[in-house]
């Protein structure tokens, strides 16, 4: 179950064929979905994210 083995998704991407463990279809449309999420989510986190500080020790 490695490089070697034609029927496992570790198989096929080495050997860079596609099939019922590997489908093309499927991989292209979970790019296009993480594609169209990525400029949304970052421009959010950034902003609502506040700045963290440094807690000053108490004296003794």
């Amino acid at each position: 179950m490695g490089k070697g083995d034609k029927k496992s998704t570790k198989g096929k991407r080495w050997r860079g064929s596609y099939g019922v463990t590997r489908n093309k279809k499927a991989l292209k449309a979970k790019m296009k979905r993480a594609a169209s999420k990525k400029p949304a989510t970052a421009t959010t986190e950034v902003a609502a994210k506040p700045r963290r500080t440094a807690k000053k020790k108490a004296e003794a």
